[in-house]
């Protein structure tokens, strides 16, 4: 296993919530992507596996690489076409020491509307994982804000569980929703761009204490590189873009969003090391 990334000095740290160094654009080039990363100061990340199928490819870049820790589900574009996830399958994954949350998982009436009815099924067979592994759930949301809002206050009324909604870009609705439950927002490369003063004003109103910052990479690049592939590295650049617009010092916000994330995932706050 590689040595755990450390943030070069007067380069303050922080951790990518949410990125997919699975994914062909990032694992051809994963030595030269982490090695970025630590000079940005990006000592940790989450790499998410989205198919159950490719879990062990995902838990193994977890294993070789200290700063990196996992988390797997059915991302809900892909609930329609691959088996549907069991509590017991998702459970299972927790017992591994670099297991982190459960998902992604969530609603996505976009793309993959007609498959709504499976989506919710899925939603809900990880929320009840997310409940009894303790472990936090990691949400995907878009063109869905009622539903989603409705199946998470239900559940959460069914017993209390962990959550954050990755990549938020939705209503300012559902954001309250969301923090109502005491749940994450995590703040992408999207609220980076030039035209996401709305969305970056969400999270100024948001509090400090439930906010993160991912990449969602290989996608969602912010300046000067969007349009481009997205790597962990550029958490940093999207963090000035947002910390500046929160009138934070860019020390202070990297701080309190990792404070978070140790807040959150806990169970990579805690881990020492060995597989």
């Amino acid at each position: 296993m590689s040595d755990a990334a450390a943030a070069p000095q007067n380069v303050a740290p922080i951790v990518d919530s949410h990125c997919h160094l699975d994914f062909p654009e990032l694992i051809g080039d994963l030595d030269g992507v982490l090695a970025r990363a630590a000079e940005a100061g990006v000592t940790r990340m989450v790499t998410i596996c989205t198919k159950l199928r490719n879990e062990p490819q995902v838990r193994a870049i977890a294993e070789d690489h200290a700063p990196i820790f996992y988390a797997a589900g059915t991302h809900p574009m892909s609930a329609a076409d691959e088996p549907l996830a069991t509590h017991d399958e998702l459970a299972a994954l927790a017992n591994h020491p670099k297991f982190v949350g459960i998902g992604e998982t969530g609603l996505d009436y976009h793309y993959t509307a007609e498959s709504k009815a499976i989506q919710q099924e899925s939603l809900r067979v990880h929320i009840a994982a997310a409940r009894s592994t303790g472990l936090p759930l990691i949400i995907h949301a878009r063109a869905a804000d009622d539903d989603m809002a409705r199946i998470l206050a239900e559940e959460h009324a069914n017993g209390a569980f962990t959550c954050v909604m990755h990549c938020f870009s939705s209503s300012p609705e559902l954001a309250r929703a969301a923090l109502d439950l005491d749940f994450y927002l995590s703040i992408s490369g999207i609220a980076a761009f030039p035209k996401s003063a709305e969305l970056r004003d969400i999270f100024a109103n948001a509090p400090r204490d439930r906010l993160l910052v991912e990449t969602d990479s290989p996608y969602l690049a912010p300046p000067p590189h969007r349009g481009k592939r997205n790597e962990p590295a550029y958490t940093a650049l999207t963090a000035r873009i947002v910390a500046e617009a929160m009138g934070m010092d860019y020390a202070d916000f990297a701080a309190q969003t990792s404070a978070n994330f140790d807040r959150l995932f806990s169970k990579a706050a805690r881990w020492s090391g060995g597989t």
